[in-house]
């Protein structure tokens, strides 16, 4: 991972750093629905690999260690594994079908209020009790650790893979074949 130049880099708490994630995929929501043909297909894939590197992340750094911080952690966790494969389930269905399905835009409006439900629930059940639980000096730790997680993060949505197990055993596989994947489709689009 590298540094700005001068070498510094400044120190980002974990939590801060999902709350500018949760942000930026609500604004992929909406310029999914303000954009039409090519520019929606992009912006859709762009929310993709956004949503499915974010949860990846979170699956691996942040509710292993909120499972095991936080003042019933375990239940927190589950509830958000499972609203995570929900989200999953519902993703790779939109993305099998396509921004041209005729039904694209109802079906992406499900998800949307799926994922960000999701996100508020993070926010309000797990992040406030994750900074409570924890010091400044771990949080950041945290927020280098869920980047690294993302650097080699599958970047497809694969539902069942919720755990953190899973990630770090299935993970790197998955991200390969997502990345090969993506590099063939965009090399696909690009004019002769």
């Amino acid at each position: 991972m590298g540094e700005p130049e001068g070498g510094t880099r400044a120190a980002v708490d974990v939590i801060d750093l999902l709350l500018a994630q949760h942000a930026r995929i609500e604004q992929l929501f909406r310029d999914v629905l303000d954009a039409q043909g090519e520019q929606r297909r992009q912006r859709f894939e762009d929310l993709v690999r956004l949503l499915a590197v974010h949860e990846t992340a979170e699956e691996e750094v942040v509710h292993p260690f909120a499972r095991v911080r936080v003042d019933a952690g375990a239940e927190v966790v589950q509830a958000r594994l499972a609203e995570e494969r929900l989200a999953k389930q519902l993703l790779v269905r939109l993305a099998e079908a396509g921004t041209d399905a005729p039904d694209f835009e109802d079906r992406f409006i499900e998800l949307r209020d799926v994922v960000l439900l999701h996100a508020k629930r993070e926010e309000r059940y797990e992040f406030p009790h994750l900074r409570q639980a924890t010091d400044a000096r771990t949080r950041e730790r945290m927020a280098d650790a869920v980047r690294l997680a993302e650097m080699v993060a599958p970047t497809r949505p694969h539902p069942g893979i919720e755990s953190a197990a899973a990630n770090i055993l299935l993970g790197p596989g998955l991200a390969i074949v997502d990345r090969i994947r993506d590099a063939i489709r965009a090399r696909l689009r690009q004019p002769a």
